[in-house]
């Protein structure tokens, strides 16, 4: 099996590796792919599963690749894939459900001790030498 990943960098910036992956599949990693279709098609090329995370998946990439049998999208959403033209050709299209949730709720609390003891106002006194005023 063929696997492209055509932004990882969005995903792992350099602190993970892909390497685990490579038990199962020949995987190809592209940091970032420009959005040229006539590129994220070559990249894709006869690759089997399409990982992607900002790079579009429209429909007449998915027509160019006729070996996708899946597009993951690493992130939370798939608005980045033509999943119409996606259902039309058989190709599943997937994301990453749970990815970001406890940020997102640690983030929810940073913002409700932000409304209450209002950090940001008082460092921006400090900062701008007005505290003892």
């Amino acid at each position: 099996m063929k696997v492209v990943i055509l932004d990882a960098y969005t995903a792992n910036p350099g602190d993970l590796s892909w390497d685990g992956m490579k038990e199962y599949a020949d995987i190809t990693v592209y940091d970032r792919t420009p959005h040229d279709e006539a590129e994220i098609i070559r990249r894709i090329g006869d690759a089997d599963v399409v990982y992607t995370n900002k790079t579009p998946i429209s429909a007449a990439v998915i027509g160019a690749c006729p070996n996708v049998k899946m597009i993951s999208v690493l992130a939370t959403g798939y608005n980045v894939v033509d999943c119409a033209a996606a259902r039309q050709r058989g190709v599943t299209v997937c994301n990453v459900p749970a990815y970001g949730t406890s940020a997102v709720a640690q983030y929810t609390f940073a913002l409700l001790l932000e409304l209450c003891h209002r950090i940001g106002h008082h460092d921006r006194l400090v900062h701008d030498g007005v505290w003892t005023a």
